[in-house]
């Protein structure tokens, strides 16, 4: 039994390892198994190997009842299980306790959950409704989703009929099949498209047929292999000068398949029959040629929730240049607090909404969609409250990082971090100058600071700041990256010092304990 000990009758805190295995939630003080929260069908699992699913769940706990619905927490690295009868969820939380209780070859642990029943996002989501249409939510999608990506991922469970991609509130798509898609379900549910990233939430959808008007990255109808975009108000197309396409890519225009590769052993992948289709699937390399080019998703996104006061077109660039170029930026007069940024490409606009939508920049959440503009127009420009211009390009700046094909290799993406990697720093700067460079621009100034060694001839110096949140991290971001700083020369004069550039990274080693 873990018991409090309060030395000279004082309470404090102390910590100890948990060395009985068992989830701190299910002890008590009393040294008793009764379970603090009350009894429920629904069971919270915790514990869960990075690489499992839905299906893995279900073939490990369906042995205590009938399993009604399970809701994947992968980041979490946890789920809901909701089972038919109170008493199977009794049992599968009592083994938990008494005994190791394994999903995918990795221990897991049980309680109730506070919920009585796991919320579908649907009607559509009951499971004796037989839903043939799933909604997949892409989590994490660090590479380009297409149509040609989830056919080669859906389509090994069963014959995919047709899927839809629409990107507003992050990246999302149906995909339909002729036959009821739990199966589908339970094997994708939880998994990555590419190791560590892309990660399918799935559930019902509401529709029960999907309607497709083009084939094309963002939908395909597979029973209609010819199905063209009709434009609009065109009795033809007017004539191209190079043909309808490069002679490098096939008809359907995404280019030759990837090699095939085995598919996973586990059952639950199979299809029904074994003449459907081979026991192989094609896993596509991101970011090839056939992704590119070829899409119809706007490169312009849309943020609203901008601080009226604090934000303007250079400090929107400071944060979105993370995920890709800055063409333009131009605040919308008739909505206040919303702005127009036009990218380089749709995969950046994909990039910045994943990682900057929701996020709270000085007291205020972000929303970030895909805008339905398809360029940023330099129009009713005006003042802002700071007093400078509505509207600026980007396109020529320096400062974008990924105007090359190895510029853009050397930057690694990621969401926003309590820890920031700065550089191109002269090396005269101090730690309390960079102290005061915070608190002259009126944002949190950094709990921890860490310099990389450099050469004795090096110009710059880089290292890491860390602050106490990941919100604190993104205000210091969005006003300091590309500061300049100004270095006293040896006359006494001012020199034009070089840019000190700030971008988000979680990935350095753990410097501090």
């Amino acid at each position: 039994n873990i018991r409090p000990s309060y030395p000279c009758g004082i309470p404090h805190l102390t910590f100890q390892p948990n060395l009985t295995g068992v989830p701190p939630s299910l002890l008590q003080d009393n040294g008793e198994d009764a379970h603090r929260i009350a009894p429920s069908p629904v069971v919270h699992v915790r514990g869960l190997c990075e690489s499992v699913v839905e299906g893995d769940l279900v073939e490990a706990l369906e042995k205590f009842g009938n399993i009604c619905y399970v809701m994947m927490m992968p980041f979490k690295r946890q789920a809901l299980v909701e089972f038919e009868a109170m008493e199977s969820a009794d049992q599968c939380v009592t083994c938990g306790v008494n005994e190791a209780v394994y999903i995918a070859g990795q221990q897991a642990f049980f309680n109730y959950s506070t919920s009585k029943r796991i919320t579908r996002p649907t009607n559509a989501d009951d499971p004796s409704s037989g839903n043939k249409v799933l909604l997949l939510s892409i989590q994490n999608p660090l590479y380009p989703i297409t149509t040609d990506v989830l056919y080669t991922v859906c389509n090994p469970i069963g014959n995919v009929l047709r899927i839809v991609i629409f990107k507003r509130n992050g990246i999302q798509a149906m995909v339909e099949y002729p036959f009821w898609s739990q199966k589908a379900k339970s094997a994708l549910n939880g998994a990555d498209i590419y190791a560590g990233c892309c990660t399918l939430k799935i559930e019902y959808a509401r529709p029960t047929r999907l309607n497709v008007l083009r084939n094309d990255n963002d939908s395909w109808d597979y029973t209609k292999p010819f199905l063209v975009r009709r434009e609009r108000g065109k009795g033809r197309q007017r004539q191209a000068i190079l043909g309808e396409h490069p002679s490098s890519y096939s008809d359907n225009g995404y280019g030759s398949h990837c090699p095939l590769l085995p598919l996973p052993s586990n059952n639950r992948y199979k299809r029904s029959s074994p003449h459907d289709a081979q026991e192989v699937v094609a896993y596509p390399l991101p970011q090839t040629s056939s992704y590119m080019g070829h899409a119809s998703s706007s490169s312009v996104a849309m943020v609203s929730g901008l601080h009226p006061a604090k934000m303007n077109c250079t400090r929107i660039f400071n944060l979105f240049c993370l995920y890709g170029n800055i063409e333009k930026v131009k605040f919308m007069k008739s909505v206040p607090g919303t702005a127009l940024v036009e990218m380089g490409d749709e995969y950046a606009v994909d990039r910045a909404i994943t990682h900057l939508n929701s996020i709270k920049v000085f007291s205020k959440r972000l929303n970030v969609c895909v805008s339905k503009q398809h360029a940023v127009i330099p129009s009713q420009v005006f003042e802002l409250e700071d007093g400078s211009s509505s509207y600026k390009d980007f396109a020529m700046t320096r400062n974008n990082r990924f105007s090359s094909v190895g510029q853009a290799s050397k930057n690694i993406i990621q969401p926003p971090a309590a820890v920031l990697h700065f550089y191109n720093v002269p090396p005269c700067i101090t730690e309390d100058e960079l102290q005061r460079l915070c608190t002259e621009h009126d944002v949190p100034g950094f709990i921890k600071f860490k310099v990389f060694d450099a050469k004795p001839s090096s110009k710059t110096i880089s290292g890491l700041f860390e602050f106490d949140n990941k919100t604190h991290a993104v205000e210091v971001l969005t006003v300091l990256n590309h500061h300049q700083i100004r270095i006293p020369s040896k006359t006494g004069e001012t020199d034009q010092g070089v840019t000190s550039t700030v971008y988000g990274d979680c990935l350095m080693p753990k410097i501090w304990g």
